[in-house]
C-alpha cells in the first residue's frame, strides 16, 4: 500500500471571461497537433505557468472527460473556463479555441484552400514536430505527479499497453475503469477537497440545479430532434438534428467522427465525397479542435442552411452536447472524488490516464510527427526549448513550423 503525497496548496479560483478569451485565443492560434497536442498544450499554460488547475484536479479533469462522448481537448477547455470564470468564462474558453480553426475551415470552403498550398508541407511537418515534443513534457511532468512509487506506475504502464492493444475508445474507458479497480486494490489514498474543485465555490452552490436541467435537455435534445426531423422537412433542423447526435454518440475525439459525419452528409448527398475528403485532409493542418471539420462541412452544404449560417449552425450543433455534459457531471464529479475511498479510485485513474496519454504519444503523435531524422531533431529542439529554456509553447510551435519549413 503506498502514501498521498501532501496536498498542493490552494491556486487562485478567479478571473474574468475576458482574461479567458485572450489565454484560450493565443491557444486556438497555435495549439496544432490534435486533441493529445492540445491537452499537452492546456497542461503546461493552465497548470505549469498560469496555475489555474493543480496537477490533481487536472489528471481528474482528463479523466471525466475520457469517460464523455465528444472532443475530449473541447470539453477539458470548457471546464477550465467554467472554473475560471464562471459560465461566461465556459463560452469565452469554448469561442475562443474554436473559432481560429473555425474561421479557417470557412475560408477553405470558400475556396482559399490554395494558400500556402506549395508551402504547406515542410510548415506542416515542423508543427507536427513541435506537437511532438509538447505532448512529451506534458507526459513526462504528469508521470512524474501521477505515476510516482511501483504501484502508480504499473498502472500506468498496463494503461499504456492495454490502450495500445486495444486503439478504440472502448479500450480507453475499459483503461480507465481497470485505473480505477486496481487504486482501490494496491493505493492507499483519502478524498481531496475544495483545493482542487474544477469550478469556483459559488458555480459548485448553484451546480446542481443547472447540472440536472442540462442533462435533461442533453437527452431532450438526443431523443427529441430526430422525430422533430423525421415529421418537417425545414434544412435547419436536419441540419442541427446531424451534427447533434454526431458530437453526442461519438466517443475518442475528432478522428472517429468522420464516419459518422460521413454518413450523415455525403451518404445524403448534401456534401460530395470528393469535398469531404478534401476537408478533413484540411483540418489536420489548422490549429484548435478537428471537431471545427463541422464549419466546413455546414458551409458547403448543397442545401440550406449553407454558407456561414449552415456553418454557425454545425459549429454549434456538435459542441452542444460536450457543453451540456461538461455542466451536468461536474458536479457529481466533484462529490463523488470527495468520498473517502473515491481518492485511492481516482488515483488508480490518474495514473491510467498517464498511460492513455504515453500511448497516445507513441500512436499517433510519434509516429505522425517523426517520420525521418530531420523531423527528430526539429522535435528535440523543440523539448529543448520547452524544458531548458523555458520558451513558450506558442513560442516552440512557430519555430518549429519555421524550421519545418526551411528543411523538411
Amino acid at each position: 500500500m503506498e502514501e498521498t503525497r501532501g496536498t498542493e496548496a490552494a491556486l487562485p479560483s478567479a478571473g474574468s471571461p475576458r482574461e479567458v478569451f485572450r489565454v484560450f485565443l493565443l491557444l486556438g492560434l497555435t495549439s496544432f497537433g490534435g486533441p493529445v497536442a492540445h491537452l499537452g498544450y492546456f497542461h503546461e499554460t493552465f497548470v505549469r505557468r498560469r496555475r489555474w488547475l493543480d496537477e490533481q484536479a487536472y489528471a481528474d479533469l482528463v479523466a471525466l472527460c475520457q469517460f464523455l462522448p465528444g472532443p475530449a481537448s473541447s470539453q477539458a477547455g470548457m471546464a477550465i473556463g467554467l472554473k475560471r470564470a464562471g459560465f461566461a468564462g465556459m463560452l469565452a474558453a469554448w469561442t475562443a479555441f474554436t473559432l481560429p480553426s473555425a474561421l479557417l475551415m470557412v475560408a477553405f470552403a470558400y475556396g482559399a484552400g490554395w494558400i500556402g498550398a506549395s508551402a504547406g508541407h515542410g510548415w506542416i511537418a515542423g508543427l507536427k514536430a513541435a506537437a511532438v515534443a509538447i505532448v512529451a513534457q506534458a507526459v513526462l511532468t504528469m508521470a512524474r505527479q501521477l505515476a510516482w512509487g511501483r504501484a502508480r506506475a504499473t498502472i500506468a504502464a498496463l494503461g499504456m499497453i492495454m490502450a495500445l492493444s486495444m486503439p478504440t475508445a472502448l479500450g480507453q474507458v475499459l483503461v480507465i475503469v481497470l485505473g480505477g479497480l486496481l487504486g482501490l486494490i494496491s493505493l492507499s489514498v483519502s478524498g481531496r477537497n475544495g483545493a482542487s474543485d474544477l469550478i469556483t465555490s459559488q458555480t459548485a452552490r448553484t451546480g446542481q440545479t443547472a447540472a440536472l436541467a442540462s442533462l435533461c435537455l442533453f437527452f431532450i435534445l438526443l431523443l427529441g430532434l430526430p422525430l422533430v426531423a423525421a415529421m418537417t422537412d425545414n434544412g435547419l433542423v436536419h441540419m442541427f438534428d446531424s451534427f447533434y447526435r454526431a458530437g453526442s454518440l461519438v466517443f475518442g475525439g475528432g478522428h472517429v467522427v468522420l464516419p459518422l459525419l460521413q454518413s450523415e452528409m455525403v451518404g445524403t448527398g448534401l456534401v460530395d465525397r470528393q469535398s469531404f475528403l478534401a476537408g478533413y485532409g484540411a483540418v489536420q493542418a489548422v490549429p484548435g479542435p478537428l471537431f471545427s471539420f463541422a464549419a466546413y462541412l455546414g458551409a458547403i452544404a448543397r442545401e440550406w442552411p449553407s454558407g456561414l449560417f449552415g456553418a454557425a449552425v454545425a459549429l454549434i450543433a456538435i459542441f452542444l452536447p460536450s457543453a451540456l455534459l461538461i455542466i451536468g457531471v461536474l458536479p457529481f464529479w466533484i462529490r463523488l472524488r470527495n468520498m473517502p475511498r473515491a481518492g485511492s479510485a481516482l488515483a488508480g485513474i490518474n495514473a491510467a490516464v498517464v498511460g492513455l496519454l504515453a500511448a497516445a504519444f507513441y500512436n499517433p503523435v510519434f509516429l505522425e510527427g517523426i517520420p525521418s531524422a530531420p523531423a527528430m531533431a526539429v522535435a528535440v529542439a523543440a523539448f529543448i526549448g520547452l524544458l531548458a529554456w523555458r520558451i513558450p509553447p506558442w513560442a516552440v510551435v512557430i519555430l518549429a513550423g519555421l524550421a519545418g519549413f526551411l528543411v523538411l
